[in-house]
């Protein structure tokens, strides 16, 4: 087991440095300048050229990349912000728990959601409430998760005022008692997890549903039936067991889908998280800031899958043997 992790560790390497290189010059190669963002119109151009020898953006791009990444290496440091003259590392940190809280949340609910409704669905194939269930299956794996945020948004927080609009707090957070501030921030976030949870569950009850027929039709479920077992203890005790198997793997592959799913509904319900924070920083040109933040997300979303994978060879050890 420790071998396997091992390998494991060592291929996260790779995966890691080629992503943070192509971000690297793929963010510089786009159009744009970030000094023009920083600075006033009317600013001399000896003054603009200080700020570009400050940034070292008057480096060639080559020399800019050698520089960054040993930086990166050696010291974890992704430099300054461009914006806001702290470490760019510091401000993703800032805003990283919020989006591990949002995606976190959403998976949760995604996975109960999408087991229940898969389980119930392969049960009752064929019949009316597996076609009920998936049609909302397959209207809210069709529906952009953008789309399904902003009619959540017009409908419960404009329409109806029933849930916050955005934030994760109200203003009066802080004068609030402990237990009233996690029913604050819990009822701050039911719209946004929803949103992405829903569109989780969707994925993952289509792909349960199937795993579920699957294993209802082998030769070991007619074996327990000819036994006499009863049908909830066949569905439940074994084709369920079984067939939930592979979907740990559907988690650390939903992982980098939630991330990006993340970026859109934080800028929909204005959410302090790092999704919104890379927004403002591809916009503004900051390009500490979006390294830094692609940075934590491929490692998020490696370490994710790492999980994932070592979950999976817990749970069948032919993975370790044949990896």
């Amino acid at each position: 087991m420790i071998a396997y992790i091992l390998r494991r560790l060592i291929n996260i390497v790779p995966v890691v440095l080629i992503g943070l290189t192509i971000t690297f010059f793929f963010i510089h190669l786009a159009p744009g300048d970030p000094t023009l963002r920083l600075m006033d119109p009317s600013v001399s151009p000896e003054v603009r050229q200080q700020v570009i020898e400050r940034f070292g953006l008057d480096q060639a791009l080559h020399i800019q990349y050698y520089n960054w990444l040993r930086n990166v290496l050696l010291d974890f440091d992704f430099g300054n912000s461009f914006k806001y003259g702290h470490p760019a590392s510091a401000v993703v940190l800032d805003a990283l728990p919020a989006t591990l809280l949002l995606t976190g949340t959403a998976i949760l609910l995604g996975l109960l959601l999408g087991t229940v409704s898969g389980i119930v669905s392969a049960v009752y194939q064929g019949r009316l409430p597996d076609r009920l269930i998936n049609l909302i299956l397959l209207f809210f794996y069709s529906m952009p998760v953008f789309w399904l945020g902003m009619m959540a948004l017009g409908l419960f927080s404009i329409k109806l005022d029933l849930l916050p609009a955005s934030q994760l707090s109200s203003i009066y957070y802080t004068d609030l008692s402990p237990l009233a501030k996690i029913m604050d921030v819990a009822k701050h976030l039911i719209l946004p997890v929803t949103t992405l949870g829903l569109a989780s569950a969707a994925g993952f009850g289509r792909f349960i549903r199937a795993s579920i027929i699957k294993e209802l039709n082998s030769d070991y479920i007619m074996a327990a039936r000819a036994r006499g077992l009863s049908e909830r203890k066949i569905v439940l005790s074994y084709a369920a067991r079984n067939g939930l198997i592979p979907l740990i793997s559907l988690i650390g592959l939903t992982i980098p889908v939630m991330f990006g799913g993340a970026v859109v509904i934080e800028v929909i319900f204005s959410l302090p998280g790092m999704g919104r924070t890379m927004v403002e920083a591809v916009l503004g040109r900051d390009y500490p800031v979006i390294l830094s933040a692609s940075s934590w997300a491929f490692i998020s979303v490696v370490i994710g899958n790492l999980l994932a994978d070592i979950g999976y060879s817990l749970a069948d050890p032919r993975v370790r043997i044949n990896t």
